[in-house]
């Protein structure tokens, strides 16, 4: 038998960090510390509200982007007198370190202080649970994203993991009752959001406030300078491949995997002369893809702090069933639908709210070659802007019109002057 490399002291902190870890994972005690997290929460919340203090987040605290940022963006240029923080997953501390705003760890001490004293709570996406609201803080819900797959209440079936359908449907309209404030995009999503998340307060239609951006800064001279600062060849078009997660498919409770089904190899050999490919994963994802033999010619920039630079350094979106395609088609430019398994997600996994088939402002392919095809039909024919998009437009983006940060503001602040 060979001899332990470790000394017996070692071998006892090793078993006794194991024992310790073995604890943390198990539902007995992380209900006994949401319970005590809840407590000192309410308690706190029971002290005077900071009436100028807001409290932003994104994507659970990992981001600096979408709505949320558009929102404190709007109030910093119109120099609005509020004390704005932004709350962070501690595993990103690094990322807003190197940025200009002020930012709080997600559960430390300060923030503890400050989030349940904060008379505003701005997010995208659902708090945890245990958080309480006091009647006195308005939470602003902006989501993110038109809906293409069905929320919530209007799922059939959730094949998420560490869940069962009936649970996530009860915790997620629970969530939902916590929210005063509602960001719609345009009326389809206003109907919808009202009852998949049975939301029964005031939902403001303004358009999202994300996309005050692609109106505004939509220009060759801006263009250039995130292509310059991405690393990104000017003289080459762009190819954003920007597919949503697989609710099916994950290592572990919101560790998602995904398989990278374009042909790289092949769209290289096609495409490389005129084209990049940039990569933009959900959020979810956590897979690392090895890129080192495409170099030059793919980049992947799923960790690029928003997606709203790509959308305007990308001539083409490729995506699946994510909604990015309701965002991007504000700047009316190419989109292709690589949905390689749409029976199965529309069928099995989520649903549709409508027949994507038959309305998509793009065509659906299911494998590599298709996709050049067309790109290489663009090429020789130049992109053809059909009445089917146009009317796709006129649907989901008449709201856009670089103002909906404003309406925003204008609505939920200008209503809650002390």
């Amino acid at each position: 038998m060979n001899p332990s490399p470790f000394s017996s002291k070692e071998l006892t902190q090793m078993r006794l960090k194991d024992r310790v870890l073995n604890l943390l994972k198990t539902n007995a005690l992380r209900n006994i510390i949401e319970h005590t997290f809840r407590l000192c929460f309410f308690i706190i919340s029971l002290l005077p509200k900071k009436n100028n203090l807001i409290i932003f987040e994104s994507f659970l605290g990992k981001q600096y982007s979408d709505s949320p940022r558009a929102i404190y963006e709007y109030i910093l240029e119109n120099d609005l007198k509020y004390e704005m923080y932004w709350s962070i997953d501690r595993r990103y501390i690094g990322y807003f370190n190197k940025l200009s705003v002020k930012h709080i760890r997600r559960f430390s001490i300060k923030w503890f202080f400050l989030m349940p004293r904060a008379k505003y709570w701005i997010t995208n996406s659902r708090l945890p649970l245990w958080i309480p609201k006091s009647k006195n803080t308005i939470y602003i819900q902006t989501w993110h994203g038109t809906p293409l797959k069905r929320l919530a209440a209007d799922m059939n079936e959730v094949h998420m993991p560490g869940t069962s359908t009936k649970k996530y449907k009860d915790e997620f309209l629970q969530e939902a009752k916590k929210w005063d404030y509602l960001i719609s995009p345009n009326a389809y999503s206003t109907e919808i959001f009202r009852r998949a998340f049975s939301f029964e307060k005031e939902i403001i239609e303004s358009g999202y406030p994300r996309n005050d951006y692609l109106i505004k800064q939509n220009n060759e001279e801006v263009i250039r300078k995130l292509k310059k600062s991405m690393n990104i060849p000017i003289e080459k078009k762009v190819i954003l491949y920007a597919p949503t997660w697989r609710d099916n498919q994950y290592h572990s409770k919101g560790n998602y995997k995904f398989n990278l089904e374009l042909d790289l190899e092949r769209l290289r050999d096609a495409l490389g002369s005129q084209y990049v490919i940039i990569l933009r994963l959900h959020y979810l994802v956590s897979e690392k893809l090895d890129l080192r033999d495409f170099h030059g010619f793919v980049y992947n920039l799923s960790h690029h702090e928003d997606i709203r630079e790509l959308y305007l350094v990308s001539d083409m979106l490729i995506t699946d069933y994510s909604s990015v395609f309701f965002d991007y088609a504000n700047l009316k430019r190419p989109m292709l639908f690589f949905v390689y398994d749409l029976e199965e997600y529309r069928d099995k996994l989520r649903g549709f709210y409508f027949d994507l088939e038959s309305n998509a402002p793009g065509p659906l392919v299911t494998n590599t070659n298709e996709i050049i095809e067309y790109i290489l039909e663009i090429e020789q024919n130049g992109y053809n802007y059909t009445e089917k998009m146009e009317a796709f437009y006129k649907k989901f983006c008449y709201l856009e019109d670089g103002k909906a940060s404003e309406r925003v503001v204008s609505e939920v602040f200008e209503n809650h002057v002390e």
